[in-house]
């Protein structure tokens, strides 16, 4: 069975342009994973210590977003995303996929408000454990 999006894209060609969320680095040290728990099409991937969305499976629907207590997920036509799409993109194609959400980190509260996350804190190491 075929997707309404990939209908539609099939039917505009080249002028249908894609919609994802990406998750930026508010995400960074708190990864909550509320969003994990509504995502229809599982597209969510764990690192060590932040989530990403894999951009190519994401189906727009927002679900997530309104999930995420630290607003750390945005829609890729807000201009800070573009920063984020490939990091999306390059780290959802080698870490491991999450269905299920998990406890989040004891410290996670703690690094809510911190700003400039990745250069502090980010690390490219999967998640999982």
């Amino acid at each position: 069975m075929i997707s309404r999006e990939a209908s539609a894209a099939a039917s505009l060609g080249d002028e249908w342009n894609a919609m994802t969320y990406v998750v930026t680095e508010a995400c960074i040290r708190c990864k909550y994973m509320d969003c994990v728990e509504v995502c229809p099409v599982d597209c969510f991937y764990e690192g060590e210590n932040m989530l990403v969305i894999h951009p190519d499976e994401c189906i727009d629907c927002g679900v997530c977003e309104p999930e995420c207590p630290v607003e750390a997920i945005i829609p890729d036509s807000e201009p800070p995303a573009e920063r984020w799409l490939e990091l999306n993109r390059q780290y959802a194609s080698t870490w491991p996929n999450i269905t299920r959400k998990k406890a989040y980190p004891a410290d996670a509260d703690e690094f809510k408000e911190v700003t400039d996350k990745y250069d502090k804190f980010f690390s490219p190491n999967p998640g999982g454990s």
